[in-house]
C-alpha cells in the first residue's frame, strides 16, 4: 500500500495505490495525518489505483471526513473502481462522501 499527498493550490490530493487492508492501516493512518490537520481545504482522495478497501480502510476515510468537517474542509472521493463502489454502497459510505 502506498499513499502520496501533494498540495495544489487549495487542494490536498491523497493518492492511494494497492490494498488498504488491516495490514496497511497503521502506515496509512500515519501517512494521512496532514489531511486530518488541514483547515479550509478541498481534500481529494484519489482511489484510481486503490485495489481494495477493508473496514480498517473505511475507518481511515471516515476519520478524514470527520476531521475535515471540524476544520472547514471538504472531502471528495475520486476514481473508485466497481468493487470499492459496491463496498461504499453496502456500508452507506456512498451517501457520506461526495463521489466523483
Amino acid at each position: 500500500m502506498k499513499t502520496d499527498i501533494q498540495q495544489i493550490g487549495n487542494q490536498l490530493i491523497a493518492s492511494f495505490s494497492g490494498r488498504l487492508d488491516t495490514a496497511a492501516a497503521a502506515a496509512t493512518t500515519e501517512a494521512v495525518k496532514p489531511l486530518l490537520e488541514a483547515e479550509n481545504k478541498e481534500i481529494i482522495l484519489d482511489c484510481s489505483e486503490l485495489e481494495y478497501i477493508s473496514s480498517s480502510g473505511l475507518r481511515i476515510f471516515l476519520s478524514i471526513r470527520k476531521e475535515a468537517a471540524t476544520h472547514g474542509s471538504r472531502v471528495i472521493v475520486r476514481n473508485i473502481n466497481a468493487d470499492i463502489r459496491q463496498v461504499f454502497m453496502m456500508t452507506g459510505f456512498i451517501s457520506l462522501f461526495e463521489i466523483q
